[in-house]
């Protein structure tokens, strides 16, 4: 069995710029998504040498914030249908974000609508704290997230 890229040619799209904001621009008691952008936008892609940023499959859009609620959201659009590593990027995401947040706060991650040929149970899976627990365990799964978090400032 030969093993492909499930997306040998992906779109690659710039690298925004960083707008540097004072701490006074946001307070303390409330979660920024431009704060958790910033800090997600560079994990790179498990297939390809780029960031997530610029495959367009996380944007600043792609997060939201309910203080009231706790909960946080974050959408993301793999560059294909049939991506099989979509859960592998929510689960780079899911570790990288661990310590990242107040602990009251709920973090969702799901793709976003009509992105994935499986997007319910690729949604069910990204949110399973056992199915996370164990993907975690797996040596080799750990590694590729592992790499996929080294990689700062594609």
């Amino acid at each position: 069995m030969t093993l492909g890229l499930i997306n040998a040619n992906p779109i690659v799209h710039a690298k925004k710029e960083r707008i540097p904001r004072s701490e006074e621009s946001h307070s303390d008691h409330f979660v920024d998504p431009l704060d958790i952008y910033d800090f997600v936008r560079d994990i790179r892609d498990p297939e390809h040498p780029y960031s997530l940023e610029q495959l367009n499959v996380l944007s600043e859009e792609s997060i939201s914030v309910d203080d009231k609620l706790g909960r946080i959201l974050i959408t993301f659009t793999p560059t294909v249908r049939h991506c099989s590593m979509v859960t592998v990027i929510g689960l780079c995401l899911r570790v990288k974000l661990k310590h990242y947040f107040p602990a009251h706060y709920k973090v969702d991650i799901k793709v976003s609508q009509g992105s994935h040929a499986n997007e319910e149970s690729v949604n069910k899976q990204l949110n399973d704290k056992e199915r996370i627990a164990a993907a975690l365990e797996n040596p080799n799964l750990r590694q590729l997230v592992d790499e996929c978090l080294e990689s700062n400032e594609l």
